[in-house]
Parts: C-alpha cells; sequence; structure tokens
C-alpha cells in the first residue's frame, strides 16, 4: 500500500497493549528510489482514534536517555500491511529530516514511557551528567563523569562496586567473571539497559527488579533465568543446560532470542515473538516451530549453512519477518506460498540457491504493492556453490562496493593460499623440507596474500572497515589452520611473527 502525505496510520503494540500512531511527512526520491518520511505521535489507545483524536495528535518528542529529538525518520515508501490506515491530516511537521530507520511505529514509545517512570529528580541528575567530561576517579581508574559503558578490564580495578555510583550514565556494562554485587547494582539501577555476563558461574540468575532491554548471556550451567519486564532482547551463548528454565513475561511474548548454530527447545520461551540464530550449519526447522509456533519474526545466518524442512514455515502463521543470509539446500517449492503466510511484511533473502531465489521472487512479487518489503538478492547457482561454498570470500560476490573481478580473486587468493599450506605439510611429511624452509615458505604467503590485497585496493581504496577485517580474520583462520598441519609434522609456526609481516605490509 501506497503512502499519502499527510496519512495517519495505527499498529497494534504488544509490549504496550495499545494501537500507537504516526504520520506520513513527506515523500522524496534518494538514491534512485521513493522513501517516505514518517513522524511517530505522542498518542496511544485500546482502539483505533476518533476523528476528534486525529484533530488533537501531536509529534512524539523523545527525551529518554541521551535523546533528544522528534522521532521523525526516512522509511522505504510501502506500509507494512500491518498498519492500518486512521485518517488523513495536514502534516504535523514541515521540516526536513536527515534520519533513515523502518517502520517501527511504537518502539520509541516504549522507551519514552519507560523513561518517563523513572523518578524526575533521577533524570534530570543523568541528563547533567551526559553533558559533564569532568575526570572522577572510580576504583582507582580515571574516566569521565558522563561514561556510559563499562568493561571488564575496568571493573577489575574495583574493590566495591558502589563506586559506580559516581557515573550516572552508565547504561551497559560488560562482565568476563562474577561479581558479587553486580546484580544487585543492576536490579537497582533504572538507567542500566544492556548487561553482558559470561564465566559468571551462576546455576540461577534473577533480573526481575531491572530495567533491561538488552542481555547477552552465557548459558553454560545455567538453570533458572528470571527476566524483567520490559526486556526485548537475550542473546544466550555457549552451550544452554537441557534443565534450563526461563521465567520471561508472557512466555517471551514481547523477547527476541538469538542462538549460535543450535536453537534448543528453551522451557519457558513458548510464546517467543522473535528468534536469531547465527552461524547456522546444519538447521533442521521442524523442532523450531514445535518450540516455538508464536514467532512474527525468524532470521537465519549461515556459516554458510543448509536447512531442512522449510516448507514447515508454514505452521507459524503469525510470522511477519523472515530473512536468510548464506542458506542453502531447499527448493522453491519447500518455500510456503503468500496464502500460507498472510501476515508476512518483510521478506528478505541473500546469498540462497539461484532455483529456489526465482520461485520464491515470482511468488511473492505480488505481494509488493499490498505492503510486502521484498528483497531477493545473490542467487547461487549449483556450479557456484560447488566450488565456494567454504570460501569466505564468497559474500564478497554481488557486494555493492566490490566489483565481480575483485571478489574472484580474493576468493582464487583464499583457495591458492590454503592449497599451498596443505602442499607445505604434505612436503615435511614427505622428508622434502625443513622447519626453516617452512617457516621462510610461510612468511613468503603471508607477503603474497597481503601485497595481493594491497594490490587490488590501489586505484580504487574498495577495502573499507568491514573488508579489512574479513581479510584479516581470513588470514588468522588460515594460519591457525597451517599451525595445525605443520604442528601435526612436527614444525612449530610462530603466528605473531607472520601477522608482524602483514601489518608491516599492508596499506589497507
Amino acid at each position: 500500500m501506497k503512502p499519502n502525505i499527510g496519512d495517519i496510520y495505527c499498529v497494534y503494540v504488544e509490549q504496550l497493549q495499545r494501537y500507537a500512531a504516526c504520520q506520513v511527512t513527506g515523500i522524496k526520491e534518494k538514491w534512485g528510489k521513493p522513501l517516505a518520511a514518517v513522524l511517530e505521535l505522542d498518542w496511544t489507545g485500546d482502539k483505533l482514534p476518533t476523528e476528534e483524536e486525529l484533530d488533537k495528535m501531536k509529534p512524539l518528542y523523545c527525551d529518554h536517555f541521551s535523546n533528544d529529538q522528534l522521532e521523525h525518520s526516512y522509511v522505504n515508501p510501502q506500509v507494512p500491511k500491518h498498519y492500518i490506515l486512521a485518517g488523513n491530516r495536514p502534516p504535523l511537521v514541515t521540516e526536513d529530516t536527515s534520519r533513515y530507520s523502518g517502520w517501527h511505529t511504537g518502539s520509541s514509545m516504549v522507551y519514552q514511557l519507560k523513561w518517563r517512570g523513572i523518578p524526575e529528580d533521577r533524570r534530570r541528575s543523568f541528563k547533567e551528567a551526559a553533558m559533564d567530561n569532568t575526570p572522577v576517579v572510580v576504583g582507582g581508574v580515571q574516566m569521565a563523569r558522563s561514561t556510559s559503558e563499562i568493561r571488564d578490564a575496568t571493573l577489575q580495578q574495583f574493590s566495591d562496586l558502589s563506586e559506580l555510583k559516581q557515573l550516572p550514565c552508565l547504561t551497559r556494562i560488560a562482565a568476563d567473571r562474577p561479581y558479587e554485587s553486580l546484580l544487585s547494582y543492576v536490579n537497582d539501577n533504572p538507567f542500566i539497559y544492556e548487561l553482558r555476563l559470561e564465566n559468571h558461574g551462576y546455576t540461577s540468575i534473577d533480573l526481575r527488579s531491572s530495567s533491561l532491554a538488552r542481555l547477552i548471556l552465557q548459558a553454560d550451567g545455567l538453570e533458572e533465568l528470571f527476566l524483567n519486564k520490559g526486556l526485548t532482547f537475550l542473546s544466550l551463548t555457549g552451550t544452554p543446560s537441557p534443565k534450563l528454565k526461563i521465567h520471561a513475561e508472557d512466555g517471551g511474548q514481547c523477547l527476541t532470542a538469538a542462538f549460535t548454530n543450535n536453537v534448543p527447545p528453551v522451557c519457558g520461551l513458548e510464546r517467543l515473538s522473535g528468534l536469531h540464530v547465527k552461524q547456522v550449519k546444519d538447521l533442521d526447522l521442524g523442532p523450531i516451530v514445535r518450540s516455538y509456533p508464536q514467532l512474527k519474526e525468524l532470521d537465519l545466518e549461515g556459516k554458510p549453512g543448509n536447512i531442512v524442512n522449510l516448507q514447515q514455515l508454514e505452521q507459524l502463521t503469525n510470522l511477519r519477518l523472515f530473512s536468510t543470509y548464506d542458506i542453502f539446500g531447499f527448493s522453491g517449492e519447500a518455500f510456503p506460498g503468500p496464502d500460507r503466510l498472510p501476515n508476512l511484511t518483510w521478506l528478505w533473502m541473500e546469498s540462497l540457491p539461484a532455483d529456489a531465489a526465482k520461485a520464491i521472487k515470482d511468488k511473492y512479487k505480488k505481494e509488493v504493492p499490498k505492503g510486502l518489503d521484498l528483497s531477493i538478492t545473490k542467487p547461487r547457482k549449483p556450479e557456484w556453490l560447488a566450488e565456494n561454498f567454504n570460501n569466505p570470500f564468497r559474500d564478497w560476490d554481488g557486494r555493492d562496493n566490490i566489483t565481480e573481478a575483485r571478489a574472484k580473486k580474493a576468493m582464487n587468493l583464499y583457495k591458492k593460499t590454503l592449497a599451498a599450506i596443505t602442499t607445505l605439510a604434505e612436503q615435511i611429511r614427505g622428508g622434502g623440507m625443513t622447519a626453516a624452509e617452512a617457516e621462510s615458505a610461510l612468511d613468503t604467503l603471508v607477503s603474497d596474500y597481503t601485497e595481493a590485497f594491497n594490490k587490488m585496493d590501489r586505484r580504487s581504496g574498495f577495502i573499507e572497515t568491514v573488508e579489512r577485517e574479513e581479510i584479516y580474520t581470513v588470514l588468522e583462520d588460515l594460519l591457525n589452520g597451517a599451525r595445525q598441519q605443520l604442528s601435526a609434522a612436527g614444525v612449530e609456526v610462530d603466528v605473531d611473527k607472520l601477522f608482524d609481516t602483514f601489518d608491516k605490509l599492508r596499506d589497507f
């Protein structure tokens, strides 16, 4: 559905258990495509607004945490199908906006209402401290009074976590070991928005009194977890115990959970709203559908990975958002049609089997005018998969800032370097190469690897932060593999020395 300027739309927000509203204030062309400017409105209701209520609506002005702005952003002009047109009024804001977002009406209202629930004097102190960079000494460490995040290296300097009170703007804490009073501090502080907790040693954790929105938690050994009302994102790392019981508001109805590779049937999240699975290798969708039948959002990211029983997706009748990246092993026929997923408003699939990509696009292209955000990109042919399925630079093929030629060079460079490392190990085992010669050969391989990317980047400078990290990570995996192979052949490899060569030679 295409919006008109002045249109006011309402959407039901589960966290509020009420409707929220937004207004389309403008439509413009950007990057060769139309965008709609959407303003969130300071209104909620248990039913759709009357004409009188529409006349009285005002822009939502958010001042939670460090925000101090209208919620006004450009979005895709396709209105999601679950948004309801309530009326049309002259735009409440005529100024332009430089922000870009998505159709997330209601989320800002959730945070704003949560902020308004904090005592005014504490909110005032937070705002004052946010502008104050005066140095304070906390646990023997000097930092700005406006500090908003504390990591484990700093926490280890503290003898008493009560010293954290000198940092009124603290919103994020990351701990890699147990701290006696950390959980009580988080439960008592309404500003702590995110907690990362690893190697904690707890079998039971109770965060019901906290105001957390995000919790990233190592699940090893944990048997019981009590979550606070208002938590929207839970990431469980490690290996969750089969005994784990999670106590979440309404069975996780307003919660998104994230796992790595496998998805355990976690007891207590039977009404889970969103599920993200990263580093998928082999995934059976059947148990997911049975364990989490109320899902509204499902995001699968492969390493790359294969999926079976994709046809069971049709049982998730509440599903609104479905996305995959580097997921294979399925056909277009296995993917349910629009009649089986009536509430789907977002379908993004990147790097998937070519035949499936065409079939899915054909099935769903007619749904776009009805409000579906559809993106099917990087179709992979069988021959491409056979050659590049395990190539870490496969993602460069089709990336906007990387030409096809450079992507192919990177993938071939990986294969060449990997093959050379395997050959080195074979030569050593066969007695055709000494340890010193192997070390020299590895140094040459690292030099050639680095210079190849220098040459690729020299003309256009296409290597940015993401690509730089990927080049480093791939080299790290290659050298760790070399260390294992050569160690088995009786030769020890100094990986740090080889990375010194990489750092000295790289120009990107």
